[in-house]
C-alpha cells in the first residue's frame, strides 16, 4: 500500500488511546451531525411548512424505522467487525474474503427486508394504534423509507468497511454531500413539486443512494488494501457463519431496542396526536445532542475490533476508560443546556401558531429534561455495548437490547396508563439504566474469557499493550 493511501486508514493498535479516540470521534461525529442534519430537515419542513398533523404523521413512524431499518444498519456494522478484527492482525486478504461475502449477505438481506415491510407496512401501523388523522401521513412517509432499504445496505456496508480500517474522515465527505442533496431534494419536492411527506422519504432516499455510491467508489478506487482480486470473490460458507454471527445479533439488538419503542409508540399515540407532535419535536432534539454518545459507541466497536485483533487487550480497558470520561462530561453539559434551553429549541419545529403550540412545546420541554438527567447512563450503554460487539461478542451485547425492550414495555403499560405523558418521558431513562446493569456484568465476562483465550495464543503471556 502506497504511503499517500495509508493515510486514509488508521492503526488503532497503536498510539495514545485519548488521542486515538477523539482523532477518530471529532470527524465520525462530524459525520454524524448531518446525518442528523437532514433527518431534521425533513422534521423542520414537514412541520413549518405542511402542518401539525403531517408532522406528527412522520414522527408516529420514527420507531417502526428504527425497527427495520435499525436492523439493517446493525447487521452491516456486525459485518464490519470481523473486517477490523482482520485488520489489525494484518492479515488482508482474509479481511476482503469477509469484504466480499458482506456484500453477498446484504444483498440478500436487502431484498428480503424491504418485501416485507413494504406488503405489511399497513398492518404494522394499524398495530401499533395509529391515530386516524395522522395514519395517511405516516402510511405516505414510512413505505418509501422501506423501498430505500437497498440504499440502506449500500450505504452502510462500504461506509462500515472503510471505517473497520480507522478512516472516519471520508464517510463524513459522503454525507456532507448526502445532507446538501437531501435539503435541496427536500424543498423542491414539498415546496416546488407539492409531493407532500412522501417528498420527504424521497429525499432521503435519493441523498442515501448518492452517497452510497459514492462510498462504493472511494472504497474500490481508493484504498489498496479493499480491492477484491479474482480468487477472493469465491463462495466459501465459512465466511458466512462468521458473518452472520456477527451479524444478525447486532441487527437484532436494534430491532429488540426498537420493539420497545414500537409498544411505547404506540402508548403514546393512544393520547393524541398532541403529545405524538411533542414527542416527535423533543425527539428531533434529543437525537441531534446524543450524536456524540452514538459517536462514540461506534469508535469503540472499531477500538475493539482492532485490538482485540491484535491481540492487546489491556488497550481495550484503557479505550474504554477515556470514552467513558469524554462521555459523562458531555452529558452534564448537556443536560444544563436541555434545562434552560429545551423549550426554544424544541420550537424550531412547531410554529408559534400551530394549534396546541403552547401544550407541545411545554411538553416537549419536560421530555428533554427528563432523558437528559440520564444521558449519563446513556454514554455507557453506547461505549460498553460497541465495545462488547467490537471484542466479537455481538450475542451478549443483544441481550442489552432485550433490558432496554422491557424498560420501555414496562413504562408503556405500567406508567403511561397512570402518569400519562410524564411515564413515557421515563421509558427511555429506564431502559438505559436497565442497560447498563447487565452490560457492566457482560463486559466484565467478556474481558476476563478474552484474556484467557489471549494468553493461551500467547503461551500463558500477558498481551502486548504497545
Amino acid at each position: 500500500m502506497s504511503a499517500a493511501r495509508r493515510k486514509s486508514v488508521t492503526d488503532m493498535t497503536v498510539g495514545d488511546p485519548m488521542k486515538l479516540i477523539l482523532s477518530f470521534v471529532v470527524p465520525l461525529l462530524g459525520g454524524m451531525l448531518f446525518q442528523q442534519l437532514y433527518s431534521c430537515v425533513d422534521t423542520l419542513i414537514v412541520g413549518r411548512f405542511l402542518g401539525v398533523s403531517e408532522l406528527a404523521g412522520v414522527g408516529s413512524t420514527g420507531s417502526i424505522n428504527f425497527l427495520i431499518v435499525g436492523f439493517c444498519m446493525g447487521v452491516c456494522s456486525g459485518f464490519a467487525i470481523p473486517i477490523s478484527q482482520q485488520f489489525g492482525a494484518k492479515k488482508y486478504s482474509e479481511m476482503r474474503r469477509y469484504l466480499v461475502h458482506s456484500i453477498y449477505l446484504s444483498i440478500v438481506f436487502a431484498v428480503i427486508c424491504t418485501l416485507l415491510s413494504v406488503v405489511f407496512c399497513g398492518q404494522i401501523l394499524t398495530l401499533m394504534n395509529t391515530p386516524s388523522d395522522i395514519y395517511e401521513y405516516a402510511y405516505d412517509y414510512i413505505i418509501v423509507i422501506f423501498l430505500g432499504i437497498p440504499t440502506v445496505f449500500l450505504y452502510n456496508l462500504c461506509s462500515g468497511a472503510v471505517r473497520a480500517l480507522g478512516d472516519s474522515k471520508m464517510p463524513v465527505v459522503f454525507l456532507i454531500i448526502s445532507s446538501v442533496i437531501n435539503i435541496f431534494l427536500d424543498l423542491a419536492f414539498i415546496l416546488i413539486f407539492h409531493m407532500g411527506v412522501a417528498g420527504a422519504a424521497w429525499a432521503t432516499d435519493i441523498s442515501q443512494l448518492i452517497s452510497g455510491l459514492i462510498a462504493a467508489v472511494y472504497m474500490i478506487r481508493r484504498i489498496d488494501i479493499l480491492r477484491i482480486e479474482k480468487g477472493e470473490w469465491k463462495y466459501q460458507q465459512h465466511y458466512i457463519n462468521v458473518l452472520l454471527a456477527m451479524g444478525v445479533p447486532m441487527g437484532l439488538q436494534y430491532s429488540i431496542t426498537a420493539i420497545g419503542s414500537v409498544i411505547l409508540q404506540t402508548a403514546v399515540n393512544g393520547l393524541g396526536s398532541v403529545y405524538v407532535a411533542a414527542q416527535t419535536a423533543a425527539g428531533k432534539v434529543s437525537m441531534f445532542f446524543c450524536i456524540p454518545f452514538d459517536a462514540l459507541g461506534t469508535t469503540m466497536a472499531t477500538w475493539g475490533g482492532q485490538n482485540v485483533g491484535a491481540g492487546k487487550l489491556d488497550r481495550v480497558r484503557h479505550g474504554c476508560r477515556d470514552a467513558s470520561i469524554l462521555g459523562c462530561v458531555y452529558a452534564a453539559a448537556e443536560f444544563v443546556i436541555m434545562f434552560f434551553f429545551g423549550r426554544g429549541l424544541a420550537s424550531i419545529f412547531i410554529t408559534s401558531t400551530a394549534e396546541n403550540a403552547s401544550v407541545i412545546l411545554d411538553a416537549s420541554r419536560l421530555f428533554l429534561i427528563v432523558t437528559s438527567a440520564f444521558h449519563i447512563p446513556l454514554a455507557f450503554v453506547n461505549i460498553v455495548r460497541f465495545l462488547i460487539q467490537g471484542m466479537g461478542y455481538s450475542g451478549l451485547a443483544t441481550l442489552s437490547g432485550v433490558f432496554e425492550m422491557i424498560g420501555r414495555s414496562v413504562a408503556a403499560f405500567g406508567l403511561v396508563p397512570v402518569f400519562g405523558y410524564i411515564g413515557a418521558c421515563f421509558a427511555s431513562p429506564i431502559a438505559w439504566v436497565l442497560a447498563d446493569i447487565f452490560l457492566f456484568t457482560a463486559y466484565a465476562h467478556v474481558y476476563k474469557k478474552t484474556a484467557r483465550i489471549l494468553a493461551q495464543k500467547n503461551g500463558g503471556k500477558p498481551s502486548e499493550t504497545r
